[in-house]
């Protein structure tokens, strides 16, 4: 470590208790004499992985201020307790101590993991992973919106876009949340209220045109196998990748007047929301693929190769799929395009919206869409009929 000119104009005086290696931030503080028999070493050094000197300072006045805490702790430890003759029973010396953050995963993952998929379980990890490789693993009560903050910096400082920050802080809070509630703890969540900056790097999904999708379809006809078959599916239902991806053979009823796919939930691949059970008409390149699939199939799933384990593979399907739709319609073209280019092609036709949210299994926009049972398959067949290419 080099010491750096005092003379420079330029120069800033560190935060107290950092020093600065590689341009990294490090906390250093001496352990009081008295407590170096809790220590292995006489000082404490802890990267607080940030060259950035806001987020240091901050970081190193929480750890500072918690290290005093602690070291408050256990010097009371070693006084005998005050007036001894006036306490009135035991003091309650085994109550449990709150949740720390891995057992407020572990419960959430437990509960709301049911039936989710591997993505859900690994998004969830990774997040929490963030604040514990921040903050460390600690009971609830012990963090602060100090820490939140840090949090926030260290993130940033990480590299991750606004939007990668605010879904982690989304998944940080929805697991404290319900730890909380679980337990019927009497603490505020301190990272509900911090500030996030706005998402103006959210990636925008663009919707195929009219000639990117028939060239596609036109593509799907040619090459004739279970990729193309699934692709040429979505293109004229709308249906997101999963669902098209986790369907079984005996969701697709071709042999009827109205041609259509049941969309529900399984095992193995769940639906995003209780609007997202529907039944779509088959027509267009849905209708061929549909009749293909149940002409080459040997197995119960339409789609065996994304269905080999407990659930669908969804991410496996997107990554194969996006990689040859750019080839066809342009690097910007998703699979996800078609799901948006099925709602504008329905608001083409002047669909009815209620209409079109039952179709895509968008969730309701008012209480008076949940009346009824809805359009009929008819009705909906009709309409679809009107955007096939």
């Amino acid at each position: 470590m080099f010491l750096k000119n005092l003379t420079d104009p330029n120069y800033k005086v560190n935060p107290r208790y950092t020093y600065q290696k590689n341009d990294v931030y490090y906390f250093v503080r001496k352990v009081p004499k008295d407590l170096q028999r809790y220590y292995t070493r006489p000082r404490i050094v802890q990267s607080l992985r940030t060259k950035s000197y806001m987020a240091a300072k901050a970081s190193a006045r929480l750890l500072a201020s918690k290290l005093d805490d602690y070291w408050l702790g256990l010097r009371l430890k070693e006084i005998e307790v005050p007036c001894p003759h006036l306490i009135i029973g035991r003091a309650r010396e085994n109550s449990p101590a709150l949740i720390d953050v891995t057992e407020s995963l572990d419960l959430y993952l437990s509960i709301k993991g049911h039936g989710r998929q591997d993505m859900f379980f690994n998004t969830t990890r990774r997040n929490i992973g963030y604040l514990t490789d921040c903050l460390g693993n600690h009971p609830l009560n012990h963090y602060s919106t100090a820490d939140a903050a840090v949090l926030r910096q260290w993130l940033q400082d990480k590299g991750l876009s606004n939007s990668s920050v605010q879904r982690t802080f989304g998944v940080i809070k929805a697991v404290i949340n319900f730890a909380i509630n679980e337990h019927g703890l009497e603490i505020k969540n301190p990272f509900a209220n911090v500030y996030l900056p706005t998402a103006y790097d959210k990636k925008q999904r663009h919707p195929l045109k009219p000639e990117q999708l028939k060239a596609l379809q036109r593509s799907c006809y040619d090459i004739d196998d279970d990729i193309r078959h699934l692709v040429a599916l979505i293109s004229d239902t709308g249906l997101r990748l999963a669902e098209a991806a986790g369907l079984l053979v005996e969701d697709l009823v071709t042999d009827c007047e109205h041609p259509h796919i049941v969309v529900r939930p399984y095992e193995h691949r769940s639906l995003k929301t209780q609007s997202s059970a529907r039944t779509v008409p088959l027509v267009g390149a849905a209708l061929w693929a549909a009749n293909r699939v149940k002409a080459t199939s040997n197995s119960v799933y339409c789609f065996p190769r994304y269905n080999k384990s407990s659930s669908t593979n969804s991410n496996s399907a997107s990554a194969a799929i996006n990689k040859w739709i750019k080839t066809i319609a342009g690097p910007l073209a998703l699979v996800h395009g078609m799901r948006h280019s099925f709602r504008d092609r329905l608001r083409a036709v002047e669909a009815p919206l209620d209409m079109i949210d039952q179709l895509g299994g968008w969730s309701l926009q008012s209480v008076g869409q949940g009346y009824g049972e809805g359009y009929q398959l008819q009705q909906t067949t009709i309409w679809l009929r009107k955007i096939q290419i």
